[in-house]
């Protein structure tokens, strides 16, 4: 099996045609990163992609799992699901689901506070 590094710098050659697309190191695996916006995650060698209401069905339907991880005795989730194994052989379809997921990813950003003079 390829080694964490390799396994990543092939995600990121696939996604080449969803345009700019960068990894950082982050809590034992990598974030997937497009604009400084994460979408994506790598951990233990697999793929998720960022669900939330708008496109969580798709992964649902085809059975695919969220990302789960142990805290403090306790299975925690993470709005992160697995990618479906078929995409990786069409990087094109790799990429629409890069799509949504940083659509997703677009939707769950905070909106910044509005600075207004005191008083106003």
């Amino acid at each position: 099996m390829a080694g964490k590094g390799e396994y990543v710098s092939h995600v990121l050659d696939l996604l080449q045609g969803f345009g700019t697309v960068t990894a950082r190191s982050m809590f034992g695996g990598h974030g997937i990163y497009r604009d400084r916006i994460i979408f994506a995650i790598v951990v233990r060698g697999t793929l998720y992609f960022k669900a939330d209401d708008a496109n969580r069905s798709r992964f649902i339907e085809k059975g695919l799992d969220c990302f789960t991880y142990i805290r403090k005795g306790k299975v925690c989730s993470m709005s992160y699901y697995l990618v479906p194994d078929e995409v990786f052989e069409d990087s094109e379809a790799l990429c629409d689901w890069a799509r949504e997921a940083y659509a997703a990813a677009l939707r769950a950003r905070k909106p910044l506070a509005v600075l207004t003079p005191a008083g106003r």
